[in-house]
């Protein structure tokens, strides 16, 4: 199996779409990453990947909103097809198994969401927000020289 995990903004308002067999959440996810060229130069790159969520629970749904930052993880695929200039050009789509919402725009008090698409559809269930989560205490405790690196 291949799996392809991916942390970005959604590019667009989820649409969701009924089929015959099934709803579909579709929506775009835009990954950035800022580096430098072999001269020195700051550069940019952004890859687009578009998302198929098949679910029959749909809560997610208007959390789904431009600008807003999520985790998503799925089985990939990539396309190839010729553009406008008549060159070859590739795109990446995923098929969604799970989606998380992490912030982004308008999200200052936001309850996070995560849900996971199996075969007999998703579970929604809020998630603790990161200032509120608790690391559970340990009973046993090493001394530091003891850890093997």
């Amino acid at each position: 199996m291949i799996k392809l995990q991916i942390i970005g903004n959604l590019g667009n308002d989820a649409e969701l779409r009924e089929t015959t067999t099934g709803r579909v959440i579709s929506f775009s996810v835009a990954h950035s990453e800022n580096f430098k060229d072999s001269q020195g130069n700051p550069q940019s790159r952004t890859t687009w990947v578009r998302c198929s969520y098949w679910v029959d629970q749909i809560g997610i749904l208007p959390f789904l909103v431009k600008g807003k930052l999520v985790y998503v993880e799925g089985i990939p695929s990539a396309n190839a097809y010729m553009n406008k200039e008549n060159q070859a050009a590739a795109s990446l789509a995923m098929r969604v198994t799970r989606v998380e919402l992490l912030g982004g725009k308008d999200s200052v008090d936001e309850t996070r969401v995560q849900t996971t698409s199996q075969t007999e559809g998703a579970t929604v269930s809020p998630l603790p927000k990161a200032e509120n989560a608790q690391t559970p205490a340990t009973s046993v405790s090493e001394p530091e020289d003891d850890l093997p690196f």
